[in-house]
């Protein structure tokens, strides 16, 4: 035995555990100790004698081990915004009416005569008008902020004066001239005022899910269903050869609906991702990797104008519905809606 080896044997066998030795150094020692051990005892012991010629040699190389693998796939998430805003709360709306008729206590009174000629038409139409709802402003009901009651301006529970109708309805028929003549005495005829398009359309009535006109204070997203029988999911298809994933989007949103489409993909990065796990795995021809699943890449894409066409589509579709998210969530799986509940917007 080398001088160094019995040294360093020689000490570590008078160290013993102890509190004021590290746990690197202990394990290093331990180490040392095991090799002094085995080293002496290949010194005395007796030459090693071959196997026989018949007998096989063991393998000391592990087991070949299949490589997890995954099917890498871009998904477009094509979305139509909302058109309108949204509907008020009874509080806002309330809020709203209160902060209008404190205006007209706060405004200076309006100025009848700078408008209006005495004696015209106009003048005789506003006296009219005045009269009926006792304040300039034409939405906020039947209001007097220079009455004794000008403080009792909040609006009851239940009140029609604050709902959106109610004050649409008001402008209307204010903006209606009734009892005018003109120059020769003739009774001037009532223009037709154009009302504003209502909140609720037609395709939201019938239930039409694949119509853009619905649901237009809400964010629409493009879903598809994969063969007749198959699960209603996002566009998507397979990566192709070194594609990036903006162009992947591209491209199957026009293998998928098609080129009646004025769309665009925002960005190059995607939204988020999800990893949908077979069953069952199954093994490649070479028998080195081992699939276990798909892993799905969102990209963001906004519709401007058009609508989807699947006669032509190339990735096996056969259905296609525009949905808010409330309502992919009853479409979809309960594993896929909890992959993609987090990245679709709440409106």
């Amino acid at each position: 035995m080398p001088r160094r080896q019995e040294v360093i044997t020689r000490f570590a066998g008078q160290i013993r555990p102890s509190s004021h030795i590290c746990k690197t150094c202990r394990l290093s020692i331990h180490q040392q100790r095991l090799a002094s051990t085995a080293t002496a005892s290949a010194a005395h012991a007796g030459p090693i004698e071959p196997p026989p010629s018949g007998a096989a040699l063991p393998s000391n190389t592990p087991s070949a081990s299949l490589r997890p693998a995954y099917k890498v796939k871009a998904s477009i998430l094509l979305s139509r915004p909302p058109l309108i805003t949204r509907d008020l709360t009874p509080f806002e709306k309330s809020y709203f009416l209160y902060q209008r008729r404190l205006n007209e206590r706060l405004a200076m009174p309006f100025s009848r005569y700078f408008y209006y000629q005495k004696g015209t038409p106009g003048d005789v139409e506003w006296k009219r008008k005045i009269k009926e709802r006792l304040t300039p402003a034409r939405d906020i009901g039947v209001y007097n902020a220079y009455a004794k009651e000008g403080w009792n301006d909040e609006v009851l529970v239940g009140a029609k004066e604050s709902e959106p109708e109610a004050q649409v309805d008001a402008l209307l028929r204010d903006a209606e001239v009734e009892g005018l003549t003109g120059e020769e005495g003739q009774e001037v005829k009532k223009q037709e005022i154009e009302k504003p398009m209502p909140r609720i359309t037609e395709a939201d009535q019938v239930g039409d899910t694949k119509s853009l006109d619905r649901k237009l204070q809400r964010t629409l997203y493009l879903v598809v269903r994969e063969g007749k029988e198959g699960k209603w999911w996002f566009p998507n298809d397979m990566l192709v050869g070194k594609e990036s994933l903006h162009t992947a989007a591209e491209r199957i949103i026009i293998q998928a609906g098609g080129m009646n489409m004025n769309t665009w993909v925002v960005g190059n990065i995607p939204l988020g991702h999800y990893v949908h796990n077979y069953g069952a795995t199954t093994e490649n021809q070479e028998k080195t990797e081992e699939l276990r699943g798909e892993k799905f890449f969102f990209m963001k894409g906004r519709i401007m104008a058009g609508q989807a066409n699947l006669a032509d589509n190339k990735l096996g579709l056969t259905d296609f519905q525009w949905l808010a998210k409330d309502e992919i969530q009853k479409t979809l799986t309960p594993r896929d809606w909890n992959g993609v509940k987090n990245i679709l917007s709440e409106r």
